[in-house]
């Protein structure tokens, strides 16, 4: 006897089995109870989530000979001619091979015939977005007044290429991505009625790694049972999907937390020497970063977090030592990582500096993780502030500082070439307000107004330094640096030129630490 693959023969025969779709499932089923079927139907949703197989139920639901019921008996002959997919009944088109005003002109005059056994003529039309224009419009008079024994479901992956005059003869339903979790669930059925021996994690990684599509996960467990002989380990699955394991991404969290730069990158090494794409990881980490936020915000309450509940609790423990100031700050240092690798064309070197970039600092605080009251604490005394002068000093004199303070110009070429070293003090008093500090361009400087402007998409960057504890800290250091009163204002603009993404100075200082040079600034 062959072999039937997972996909098809845990494929859904009713309504009950339909898995992560209880909203659609839940108002078909009304709809026939209530015998208020709709002309046609358009099931719209990413791959592998049970559009085609909702239709086939649907079919079969009106068809079964115990008349439309929303449990079909699939015993009857007309039941299991659309489960094994030989209903003449039951017409599946695949509009991606049959998009043309030809083949639906002979749709219509197909239409007019009367089902040959149960009650009602169905056509399935598959991926329908890739109809022409021309076949949209043919259908058009068809589907507004076919004969009543005719039904159409249409399914698409993207719904915005059906031209509005089609959506809108249609009830459209909206098949959503599978949670994990649930995904999970129904491969652990699958691996017990099949004696897998599989172990629970594994089953995880696999429903993680198909982004909602339960059709995928179950072709990933296929080949999974197909390419180890006995128990199938997370080693298999990461062997041969590739993925990052979530005890990376707390590993290398806690690294960057500790800061320990050194063994950052060790960590990062070794993933992508296994294989690992470091794109992949990168978004693995991102989400990683989003999973901690959501455990902060909402203090375990982990409905948003689609991971098992073991996971869900090292979330919430690790976000303890992050603000949320500083989980922004290191989405936008993500952020920052993908439009180098853009500049650079390497992922991997833009993702190692901006690792370093989150887990070093001279002194404790200066990133992600550490607060600066603790770390004043562990390591001495905090930044020194400017002091009051304890004695006033006599009006006459402080009137003369002030005006030389007033006089004295700074060019921008000053201000340029401490840049760094700005950045790097900021750094060690507020390591947030200088990440997006450093994301600015020195725009000019006019009197002793320094402007600093930021991509027109940047504005989480701008409303951030104008907050006055920041402006007032960078202004402070500004006067430390040039002993001049100085202000800084901060504006936003479109996107920098490739001329002065040259000069921006982190891009600089990258090209020195590495001794590289863009090839391509587009």
């Amino acid at each position: 006897m062959s072999y039937t693959v997972f996909a098809l023969k845990w494929r859904p025969k009713n309504f009950d089995e339909i898995i992560g779709q209880n909203h659609i499932v839940s108002t078909l089923k009304n709809a026939i109870q209530k015998n208020r079927i709709a002309n046609a139907y358009l099931f719209s949703g990413p791959r592998g989530v049970g559009k085609t197989s909702t239709a086939r139920i649907l079919a079969k639901a009106l068809n079964c000979i115990n008349g439309s019921t929303p449990n079909p008996c699939q015993k009857c002959p007309s039941c299991m001619e659309i489960t094994q997919g030989r209903s003449l009944d039951v017409i599946e088109i695949d509009g991606a091979s049959n998009r043309g005003i030809d083949e639906i002109r002979v749709l219509r005059e197909n239409v007019k015939f009367a089902p040959t056994a149960g009650k009602y003529k169905m056509y399935i039309i598959d991926e329908v977005h890739m109809l022409t224009n021309e076949a949209f419009n043919a259908l058009l008079k068809t589907l507004e007044e076919p004969p009543e024994f005719v039904k159409f479901i249409f399914a698409t992956t993207q719904p915005n290429k059906v031209i509005p005059t089609i959506l809108s003869r249609c009830q459209r339903f909206d098949f959503k991505r599978i949670p994990t979790l649930e995904i999970t669930a129904q491969l652990e059925r699958i691996v017990a009625s099949e004696k897998i021996d599989i172990d629970k994690e594994v089953l995880f990684a696999v429903a993680k790694s198909s982004d909602g599509s339960l059709r995928d996960a179950e072709s990933v467990l296929d080949q999974l049972v197909s390419f180890s002989q006995q128990k199938i380990s997370l080693t298999d699955v990461i062997s041969v999907l590739g993925l990052v394991e979530q005890d990376a991404l707390f590993e290398i969290t806690e690294k960057i937390i500790n800061k320990d730069p050194k063994a950052t990158l060790m960590i990062l090494n070794r993933i992508i020497d296994e294989g690992k794409d470091a794109a992949v990881f990168l978004n693995n980490l991102i989400e990683h970063f989003r999973n901690l936020m959501i455990a902060k915000v909402t203090a375990g309450d982990f409905k948003l977090i689609d991971l098992p509940e073991e996971l869900c609790v090292r979330l919430l423990k690790q976000s303890e030592a992050f603000t949320l100031e500083e989980i922004f700050s290191a989405f936008n240092i993500f952020s920052n990582t993908q439009e180098m690798s853009k500049r650079l064309e390497s992922l991997r070197i833009p993702l190692e500096i901006n690792l370093v970039r989150l887990a070093h600092g001279k002194e404790e605080g200066s990133s992600p993780g550490k607060k600066s009251n603790a770390v004043a604490k562990e390591n001495g005394p905090p930044p020194k502030k400017i002091e009051v002068p304890e004695h006033p000093k006599k009006a006459e004199q402080q009137d003369k500082e002030e005006d030389s303070a007033t006089s004295k110009l700074i060019s921008l070429e000053e201000i340029k070439a401490a840049w760094l070293n700005i950045i790097e003090r900021l750094g060690k008093v507020k390591m947030s307000a200088a990440t997006y500090l450093s994301e600015g361009q020195l725009i000019k400087v006019h009197g002793n107004a320094l402007t600093v402007s930021f991509p027109k998409n940047y504005s989480l960057h701008k409303e951030s330094l104008e907050k006055k504890e920041n402006k007032d800290l960078i202004e402070r250091i500004l006067a430390e640096l040039f002993k001049v009163n100085m202000r800084v204002n901060f504006l936003l603009s479109q996107e920098l030129s490739s001329k002065e993404n040259r000069n921006d100075p982190f891009i600089r200082s990258a090209l020195e630490t590495f001794g590289g040079r863009i090839i391509n600034e587009e």
